[in-house]
């Protein structure tokens, strides 16, 4: 019989239908996310381009013109509409607007770079073109080029993964005009050949055996790399910024008895292991040897930049395909396996015993990213509906129909690949088996040829109908936040952001302003203007109307624009100080009880009165905390139970709290977060509060919260294979029953860490499944169900286990992890807990895995080589600095306990850049030019630079700058005239130019506003910059890398002898 066919095959006509969260105007995404104004505060009449952009295409329909939603299937037609405006001063010009979030790809997604696919590669019959990003597109994220092979190592351990099916591109060479944006057309048989393969390069060094360098198709749209390689030749290598790769030093020959380059995606894997070896710094003892240099900075592992895409495919061969790394470029064709943007597993291959993964001294976990954006390349998530049956699922485990689920019996039954257990199939999913045993129907049905799928829900999945978009803000109106201009801030955002909710007669606003007292407001129509109606009860608090709080959005803007305009010199001249946070958010709790839906709390002091009130903890004004002040940490706990048990009510009832901070003193976030995290929602912390600064920071975090794909009601489940079971669930949720999550809110931004366990043994080569199914209701009021499926192998090898570690998941699941210990252990403990979980994995590897006999080498497996750098960044975090602001730590700590992969990684190693040749560097098609390493080494008192980590954005700015290079940059004719509230400006000159389209980059690919903070030497400021320099050695008592590397070392030496 013919060997089995890939679950992943290509169908043909697959069912079509509306997307989750469609959104009736194509100029949705423009105008929620990405148009943000740049560097300047909100209009309360114009509002600007978001990232430096142009205002959508004059084809965008306004969105008061949004029609009903499109029948299944239906394709939106782009409406005239009037032309572009003509841009403002520091805008980026060139990135198109779109259809929104919703309409297909669904949800949204990222712009790929220009010219990501060669135009000789056709794109799938009606779906949007390779290179071309569809409307809508989200920022990539960022990439780094390696280069060849560094000098002083040896690669002889487990090889890297191989991608297969990774397309490879050339390096950016020549660029031809974007095409046109308007709505993607629509999804036809996607039963297309697959591209032709591209031209194999390795990793590092010259092309392997047998692989050519191909030049760029001419006129092609080259892929524009974020960080700039360095000026050697490269040949489109594929690696994540943050992936195992090293410097190199040209002109070195490789050690002896090192391995040939290591190889690219795609290439066939060595039989012996590949692996880095430091030395010779190091002696038997872990001492320095008497003569031997030191280690060169130069030499040792750090992130390369990259500036190709990756295309992979999810399985070939009927064999899973390890993902490319979580940080860099790739998009994705769904073949079986899910998508790694939707799901990952830190190992790749999954140990069969329970003692084999002990002795890794790795972790077995997953990282769920359920509605995370799609690469706008990829082919949108399909639509099932199965009528009023619901989706086929196993009677015993309740999984759902997959790929990998075996018909027998001429497909009158099927084999559950999750439990085992053999089911009747229905009569109407009844279809004849072909010659190699799969379904005729398998490549013309999504759920059975795609790692996600999206079925819709029946009425057994609802126990009340849908509920309606909600969104009721509250606002701090107490005499700081008006001083401090907090409210006014918070009014004007919340004013323009009213356009961006989705459109509807579901769609229900509400108003509240608290003090010391609770301040609702009745937006009926029939009244003239809005009636406020007080409750001074801040302990046993109540909604004064049942109904008019909450009222239907488009029967009630004009009396919110009023009102909103009106709510700052109402209060302009309060005396009240006190706040009741806690009695507010209760009120408003009440007023959305019976629906449900988000409550935005604008918050400016910290909660004195009333439910909930919070009292100023020991040492909450200290900026520092004493080394020997063992309990310091406690104060990351939250103060008592109240706001707890608060919160588990609200999400009982779906409603999800997001909390904006506004302040300038200490606010106990460690408590009010308690709020945010068991809800589903965010804190945003902006500290302290600049009105000049942070209005369009808040305005734009605001915006991108409304309008960015997420749903509501949503309950979340990860299933496993037999052998396998979850162990925890970590994230923003509530949790009630043992194996399901509660989201009252979730959104594309929110991941969930899944840890493993074992409960039986595996068999070595057989396939391990992991499902997780997402049971939410969209904006719009439609209940999905999405369902997320990977199946990976098992095997008993070690060193398999080494080879298939996937860096990225792996270390930011540590992190979650360490962040939950922080509250309730001692930093210093947390800091040895981390650096032994770097020290038993490479000692694993060392012991069991490693060819080389030298004990003065420090040997890393090539899949992980990163890992000391990214324990020695974390020890040296912001959530770990004894130092450090109680708030700030504790913001730190909650916005870990959500945050995904590729947001963590810059958060912990941030990218440095130099300033002040922005002008005259090379950067190979890039906008962003290459980092550089996190070491005052390479600061100098003649230069200006930035430094980013996906939250701020600092500019340090030398002692010794050219005052003409300061002045061309920044404005500023010296280094000490620069104010602290540093507004940028673009200048008509090269300089200030390059600069600004660096920033606005930057921002669409960390798809947040950043704050510009201005940074000098001596200052607290240069402080602040300099902790970022996580190479350097500390004065209080911090490993510089090389110290740190020399450390691990020792240690796994004394552990080898012992």
């Amino acid at each position: 019989m013919a060997a089995p066919v890939p679950p992943g095959a290509p169908r043909q006509q697959p069912p079509t239908g509306p997307p989750p969260n469609f959104q009736q105007n194509p100029n949705a995404l423009a105008d929620n996310f990405q148009n943000m104004n740049l560097n300047r505060p909100p209009s309360s009449n114009t509002r600007q381009p978001p990232f430096g952009q142009p205002p959508p295409f004059s084809s965008s329909a306004p969105a008061s013109q949004r029609p009903g939603p499109f029948p299944p299937g239906a394709v939106p037609r782009p409406a005239s509409g009037p032309p572009t405006p003509t841009l403002p001063p520091n805008m980026a010009p060139g990135r198109p607007s779109g259809a929104p979030f919703g309409q297909p790809p669904p949800f949204g997604s990222r712009p790929p770079p220009p010219g990501a696919f060669p135009s000789s590669m056709p794109p799938s019959a009606g779906s949007p073109p390779y290179g071309a990003p569809p409307p809508g597109a989200r920022p990539s994220p960022v990439n780094m080029m390696p280069s060849g092979a560094p000098s002083g190592f040896i690669s002889n351990g487990p090889p890297a993964p191989t991608f297969q099916g990774g397309q490879r591109f050339a390096p950016p060479g020549s660029s031809q005009q974007q095409a046109p944006m308007g709505a993607p057309p629509a999804m036809g048989p996607p039963g297309r050949a697959p591209p032709q393969a591209g031209a194999m390069h390795p990793f590092m060094g010259s092309p392997g055996a047998g692989a050519s360098q191909v030049p760029p198709p001419s006129g092609m749209n080259q892929v524009a790399p974020t960080f700039g390689g360095p000026p050697q030749a490269m040949s489109g290598s594929v690696v994540s910024p943050y992936a195992p790769q090293m410097s190199s030093q040209p002109g070195v020959p490789p050690m002896p008895g090192s391995m040939p380059p290591p190889r690219m995606y795609g290439m066939p894997p060595p039989m012996q292991n590949q692996m880095t070896a430091i030395s010779p710094v190091i002696g038997q003892t872990g001492g320095t040897q008497p003569g031997a240099s030191k280690i060169d900075p130069n030499q040792i592992p750090r992130p390369i930049p990259s500036s190709s895409v990756i295309l992979h495919d999810t399985r070939q061969g009927n064999q899973a395909n390890p993902p490319p790394p979580a940080t860099s470029d790739y998009i994705v064709r769904d073949t079986g396996n899910c998508s790694p943007r939707y799901m990952r597993c830190t190992i790749n291959q999954i140990p069969c015993t329970a003692d084999l993964l002990t002795t890794s001294g790795m972790q077995l976990a997953l990282l769920v990213q359920p509605l995370a954006l799609p690469h706008p390349s990829e082919e949108p998530i399909q639509i099932v509906d199965f009528g009023e049956g619901g989706p086929v699922r196993c009677s015993r485990c309740k999984g759902y129909i997959n790929p990998f689920m075996k018909f027998i019996d001429q497909g009158r039954r099927f084999i559950c690949n999750l439990c085992g257990f053999t089911d009747e199939t229905p009569r109407d999913y009844h279809c004849n088996l072909g010659p190699d045993g799969r379904r005729r129907d398998a490549d013309e049905r999504p759920e059975l040829c795609r790692g996600t799928v999206e079925f819709v829900a029946t009425k057994e999945y609802m126990v009340r109908e849908p509920m309606p978009a909600v969104y009721f803000f509250l606002i701090d109106v107490s005499m700081n936040a008006i001083q401090t201009g907090a409210t006014a801030a918070a009014c004007s955002s919340i004013n323009q952001v009213i356009a961006d909710l989705p459109e509807g007669p579901r769609t229900m606003v509400g108003i509240a302003t608290f003090d010391s007292t609770i301040h609702f407001y009745n937006l009926k129509r029939v009244l003239q203007q809005p009636q406020m109606l007080i409750v001074p009860d801040v302990q046993d608090v109540y909604t004064p109307l049942q109904t008019d709080v909450i009222v239907p959005v488009s029967e009630c803007r004009q009396h919110l624009e009023l009102l909103l305009e009106s709510i700052p010199t109402m209060f302009e001249n309060t005396r009240t100080s006190e706040s009741a946070f806690g009695a507010a958010i209760k009120a408003a709790f009440l007023a959305m009880k019976s629906t449900g839906g988000k409550l935005m709390v604008f918050q400016s002091v910290l909660p004195s009165i009333g439910l909930g009130a919070l009292a100023a903890r020991e040492a909450e004004g200290r900026s520092n905390i004493s080394a020997g002040d063992k309990e310091a940490h406690k104060l990351l706990q939250p103060a008592d139970k109240t706001l707890k048990d608060m919160a588990v009510e609200f999400a009982e009832y779906q409603v999800c709290v997001d909390v904006f901070i506004t302040t300038k003193t200490y606010v106990d976030i460690a408590s009010i977060s308690v709020i945010p995290k068991v809800t589903g929602g965010q804190v945003y912390y902006y500290h302290p509060f600049s009105v000049v600064l942070d209005s369009v920071k808040l305005y734009n975090d605001l915006r991108w919260n409304v309008s960015r794909p997420q749903g509501f009601e949503a309950v979340m489940r990860v299933r496993c294979s037999q052998g396998i079971q979850v162990q925890e669930y970590h994230g923003n949720f509530c949790k009630r029953i043992p194996t399901d999550v509660d989201l009252p809110g979730i959104d594309c931004d929110k991941a969930i860490m899944v840890t493993l366990k074992h409960d039986d043994k595996l068999q070595d080569g057989a396939e391990c499944a992991f499902q997780c199914a997402l049971l939410y209701t969209t904006v719009y009021g439609e209940r999905r169900i999405r369902v997320t499926t990977l199946s990976l192998p098992c095997t008993s090898n070690l060193s398999n286990l080494f080879r298939m570690a996937d860096l990225d998941t792996q270390f930011v699941c540590f992190l979650k992890q360490a962040a939950r210990e922080i509250p309730i252990t001692p930093p210093l403990h947390v800091r040895e807990q981390v650096t032994n979980f770097c020290i038993n994995i490479l000692l694993s590897y060392r012991k069991f895995c490693a060819t080389v006999s030298s004990s003065g080498q420090l040997i890393l497996p090539e899949a992980l080589k990163l890992l000391p750098l990214y324990t020695l960044a974390l020890i040296k975090s912001a959530g770990l600095r004894i130092e450090g602001k109680i708030d700030d730590r504790s913001f730190w700590i909650n916005y870990v306990s959500s945050v995904s992969t590729p947001s963590a990684i810059p958060l912990v190693y941030p990218r440095m850049i130099a300033v002040h040749d922005l002008d005259t560097q090379e950067v190979n098609g890039s906008i962003v030019p290459a980092p550089l390493p996190l070491s005052s080494e390479h600061v100098s008192d003649e230069g200006i630079y930035l430094l980013e980590n996906g939250q701020d954005c600092l500019i340090y700015v030398g002692n010794s700058v050219n005052p003409d290079i300061l002045q061309q940059s920044l404005g500023v004719p010296s280094a000490d005239q620069g104010g602290a509230e540093f507004n940028l400006q673009q200048y008509d000159n090269p300089l200030s130019k390059k600069l600004n389209e660096v920033i606005n980059e930057i921002r669409r690919q960390r798809c947040s506003f950043l704050r510009l903070r201005l940074c000098r030497k001596g200052e607290q400021s240069g402080m602040a910059f300099f902790s970022y320099l996580i190479e350097d050695k500390v004065p209080t008592g911090g490993l510089s890398y090389v110290e740190f590397l020399v450390h691990i070392h020792r240690q796994i030496q004394m552990k080898m002898s012992s």
